[in-house]
């Protein structure tokens, strides 16, 4: 089954104590951290998994899930809609709390958007807990409506739907390359990131396959394919450059604490929709 990061994770959850699924394959890690923490996960080493970058794989021994590749916070900003509407390019994300912005912006929800969920709590470790509400108190204040898709207010700015798209710099970047006219702008205070894993579900009656395809999610043809999508994999050496996408990028990556926004998703997804779900797309 297919389907965005807080829809999977919901599921799988649900299905804890009577599992449906073999393998979880390009999930967030910050999904595949919690379903550790609650047992769901069968811990395998597979062949080869020395190979990939350390910060890609679980420090348990053995693994209980492997990364694939990194996607990373970025704004995409439509220069002609722009200069249209009176709307300046952004330098940071408080930039973005200006009432100048007011009905100019999309953002995902991160109650069914990864991008959307590293967003919210990457914000929460930049400005801190209490600063990061409030700056998300104020962001909603210009918040056009909020989608339930990462790549989506990207693609929205690209079509010149909306002024500024948050979303993350790899989709800016294919937009970019197919004309559309948007700057990726990577806030100064600094971006979150987010992994996609892989792991076995533990209790699956299908461990020898399960296994098998695990083994082939990370070799180093498999990340050539992940490659296509992102241009951070976990395979070293494999990731090729991207057109336009944006320097400095890598350098603003924060130093972000997965455990702690794995632990603590399911209250910061409740306070965002207490506070936040109103100007939300219909599900």
């Amino acid at each position: 089954m297919r389907d965005s990061t807080g829809i999977v994770t919901a599921k799988l959850l649900a299905e804890k104590d009577n599992p449906q699924a073999d393998v979880i394959w390009g999930l967030a890690g910050t999904s595949l951290l919690l379903f550790k923490s609650e047992g769901m996960l069968e811990p395998y080493a597979p062949a080869g998994v020395e190979k990939l970058d350390p910060k890609f794989v679980d420090t348990s021994t053995p693994p209980h899930w492997t990364g694939m590749d990194a996607w990373v916070a970025a704004v995409c900003y439509n220069t002609v809609e722009g200069e249209k509407n009176g709307v300046p390019a952004p330098k940071s994300w408080k930039d973005l709390t200006n009432p100048v912005y007011a009905g100019h912006i999309i953002m995902p929800n991160p109650n069914s958007s990864g991008t959307g969920f590293l967003d919210v709590s990457s914000w929460l470790q930049i400005f801190g807990e209490d600063g990061g509400w409030e700056f998300m108190d104020a962001l909603h204040n210009n918040i056009a409506r909020y989608t339930h898709s990462g790549s989506a207010p990207c693609k929205l700015a690209a079509s010149g739907e909306t002024t500024v798209g948050i979303s993350f710099a790899f989709r800016g970047a294919k937009s970019k390359a197919a004309g559309a006219p948007i700057e990726i702008i990577v806030p100064t205070e600094g971006v979150g990131w987010e992994m996609e894993a892989t792991a076995i579900v533990a209790g699956t009656d299908n461990l020898a396959d399960a296994k098998t395809l695990v083994d082939w999610t990370v070799t180093q043809k498999a990340n050539e394919m992940y490659n296509k999508g992102y241009a951070v994999v976990a395979y070293p050496g494999v990731a090729k450059p991207v057109e336009h996408f944006p320097t400095g990028l890598l350098d603003a990556m924060i130093d972000n604490d997965f455990e702690w926004a794995a632990n603590n998703r399911s209250a910061i997804l409740a306070e965002w929709a207490s506070r936040f779900d109103g100007k939300s797309d219909p599900k």
